[in-house]
């Protein structure tokens, strides 16, 4: 049996990761790392006292993190955002030739850890990254409709929206403004461009789309998630989109107006005498404004859906697949946190592919992830009637336009 130590297993993903970690019996133990040591102990006493334990850690600190570590089988990484530790975190991975998940979903952060491939397979350490849900799930999708479902691959298209959990710290909405602020990759007419999301080619990426369970008309926007990066690399197709957005929408338009005025920055101004950094302020503010808006909107319940939509040619016939994983019960933290502990169970299982510093469809056979993740993920594709694909909801437009749900 394995033993994971999960580095920020108090978050919204990572105390998911933890229970679920926990109510397998592939691990003898697991160690909840973070910085909130009283908080991991009552996470550690409600997911299994003994088998559970807890320890602080600095995850940008490499000595504090090197203690914990060693003597497990596999580091499960959900701290972020990651642009600000991953790379100190990974690089303590290789020192150690511990193996590794993460659930990064910052392309920035990404091409760096890329740029580690080498030292990874020197130290013959699996770095397993951005297994969440996008990146993550999606990715796997789009390798099963490339590779199986159709002969051909015009493009993946990827949408997703989320909202109602029960909180938001700070990393989240740092997050969020980090999306918003840098240059965002669109893999478009088979070269890898970028856009800016407040100026006329991100804006012009803009649009709505109908989720199942969630609702219709949503707004996404353009998101700069990795699988536009990863997927050209490793699948034969000519675009690779990621757009997105955060429910209620009017919290999520109150993030991206914010950040549109610059309280985004962390160049302290003086107020009073006394520095104030615009960024804290701000998301406090927004933290704040947060349970307002969701009481107003009587949002109810988390809710979330990713949705793959995959459009190419078979037996040379126009076809589209669209892969919906909806919720009206799970949202970030379910429909993160679980495919993350889904990667770390398929890595103790030798189903992960290495070493090296992969994504998930370099090393990760999508029938393994779903085989598993169906058992595990309470998704609510039945509700919306028809057959589900382990909890997915699988739709097939032919060139006709009709539409037919599938059980794979």
């Amino acid at each position: 049996m394995a033993k994971v130590i999960v580095l920020g297993g108090c978050g919204a993903v990572g105390s998911v990761a933890v229970r679920t970690l926990a109510a397998s019996d592939l691990f003898s133990g697991v160690v909840i790392g973070d910085r909130d040591l009283s908080r991991a102990d009552a996470i550690a006493s409600e997911a299994g006292a003994g088998r559970v334990t807890a320890v602080k850690i600095d995850a940008q600190d490499p000595a504090s993190l090197t203690g914990p570590m060693q003597g497990c089988d596999v580091v499960l990484n959900c701290v972020g955002p990651f642009y600000q530790s991953v790379r100190t975190i990974v690089e303590t991975v290789l020192e150690l030739g511990v193996d590794y998940v993460d659930v990064c979903d910052d392309v920035d952060a990404t091409l760096e850890l890329l740029d580690l491939d080498a030292r990874a397979k020197a130290k013959g350490v699996t770095a397993l990254i951005g297994m969440g849900s996008s990146p993550g799930a999606t990715n796997l999708l789009a390798k099963l409709a490339a590779t199986t479902l159709l002969d051909e691959t015009d493009s993946i298209d990827i949408f997703h929206t989320h909202g109602g959990e029960a909180f938001e710290g700070e990393g989240v909405i740092g997050h969020r403004f980090h999306c918003m602020s840098i240059d965002i990759p669109m893999f478009l007419d088979g070269r890898l461009r970028y856009v800016k999301f407040f100026e006329e080619d991100g804006i012009a990426l803009r649009q709505t789309f109908d989720f199942p369970v969630i609702g219709k008309n949503i707004p996404i926007f353009p998101y700069p998630h990795p699988e536009q990066v990863t997927l050209p690399r490793h699948l034969k197709v000519r675009n690779v989109t990621n757009k997105g957005s955060v429910l209620p929408i009017e919290y999520y338009n109150l993030t991206k107006d914010l950040c549109a005025l610059g309280l985004n920055s962390r160049e302290p101004v003086v107020v009073k005498g006394s520095p104030v950094s615009p960024h804290d302020f701000t998301v406090a503010y927004i933290i704040q404004k947060r349970g307002e808006i969701l009481k107003a909107s009587g949002f109810g319940k988390p809710c979330g859906c990713c949705t793959v939509v995959a459009r190419g040619t078979k037996d040379g016939r126009r076809q589209e697949y669209r892969f919906h994983m909806a919720s009206r019960s799970q949202a970030l933290g379910e429909g993160t946190g679980i495919p993350a502990a889904m990667g770390v169970m398929l890595m103790v299982m030798g189903k992960v592919s290495g070493p090296g510093v992969l994504p998930p469809e370099a090393c990760v056979d999508p029938l393994d992830f779903i085989g598993l993740i169906s058992k595990v993920m309470k998704l609510d594709g039945k509700k919306e009637g028809g057959d589900s694909f382990g909890g997915v909801i699988v739709e097939r437009i032919d060139e006709t336009g009709r539409v037919e749900k599938l059980d794979i």
